[in-house]
């Protein structure tokens, strides 16, 4: 009898570890196929921004189906709000701050439908990206705008980590946080 139970919970044991291996290589295999967001950061970095739009254009629409985002369906809300600020960051590397915006903004509304336990950390991340792609090319201002922006919209600690966010720790400000205004500037007395 004793022998019946031990190899009863053996085999129980053996289906779960079954049942674990599967659901891994499953999880695995679906992280692996398809996926254009390392090879488009890959040519990015190697100066190919053309490159790098055209396959955050194909992760983009990866996620954009009503199945994977949508007022009805947010799992993968937050994974196209990054995809959006992805391509958004090549855009504007590239030179075109008109399509950049415009797909910054699609990330905005994406993260608008994305589930609130993980909004923060995606807020953080599309800001932060779209912010140091303005800084990269050499517009200050709209990448602090952007930083102060995605802090304003809750983003967590990773938006910090940005060139803008360190330029706006070296403004000095008033009681209310913002930079204190100006004196006005007085002619010379003779």
């Amino acid at each position: 009898m004793k022998a019946i139970r031990l190899f009863a919970k053996d085999r129980v044991h053996a289906l779960k570890n079954v049942a674990l291996v599967a659901a891994c290589v499953s999880l695995m295999a679906s992280c692996a196929s398809g996926s254009y967001d390392v090879a488009a950061l890959q040519a990015s970095d190697a100066g190919d921004q053309k490159t790098a739009i055209s396959l955050a254009k194909k992760e983009v629409a990866r996620f954009s189906d009503p199945d994977q985002c949508s007022r009805t369906t947010n799992h993968n809300c937050g994974t196209l709000a990054l995809a959006y600020g992805s391509l958004a960051e090549y855009q504007i590397l590239d030179g075109d701050r008109v399509a950049g915006e415009g797909s910054f903004r699609s990330a905005k509304g994406a993260l608008s439908l994305t589930d609130p336990k993980i909004r923060s950390s995606a807020t953080a991340i599309v800001y932060r990206d779209v912010s140091e792609a303005f800084w990269k090319v050499g517009d200050r201002d709209r990448a602090i705008a952007v930083f102060k922006e995605g802090r304003a919209a809750g983003a967590d600690q990773y938006l910090y980590m940005s060139a803008a966010a360190q330029a706006v720790d070296q403004q000095p400000t008033i009681g209310n946080g913002q930079a204190p205004s100006r004196p006005p500037v007085r002619p010379a007395t003779k």
